[in-house]
């Protein structure tokens, strides 16, 4: 299994607008050959930091997905984002081998 994470910070008061985003989000990425599963994750004591975490079955499904057309109209979609503060924040990536469980 392949997990990525995504780690941003948004002010804090606009952090339920953001979870309220992902709670609504298109779930296209849910059709994606390899896909497992979604969480998002707000930070018990910063609550500006959210963190979008997707697992794939492997690292290749995730790279599918990446370098497929879906993943770039989500991703331009969150360029045209209202809010410019938002739309302008870029998250630190991470992406890791699930080696035990």
């Amino acid at each position: 299994m392949y997990t990525v994470f995504s780690t941003f910070d948004v002010p804090a008061e606009k952090a339920e607008e953001v979870i309220d985003i992902y709670r609504n989000r298109s779930r296209i990425v849910d059709e994606a050959p390899g896909f497992v599963d979604f969480y998002l994750l707000q930070n018990d004591k910063n609550a500006g930091e959210i963190t979008v975490q997707l697992f794939f079955e492997s690292k290749e499904s995730y790279l599918e997905w990446v370098r497929g057309e879906d993943f770039k109209k989500i991703h331009d979609l969150e360029k045209k984002y209202p809010d410019q503060e938002l739309a302008q924040i870029v998250p630190k990536v991470g992406q890791f081998k699930v080696v035990a469980r």
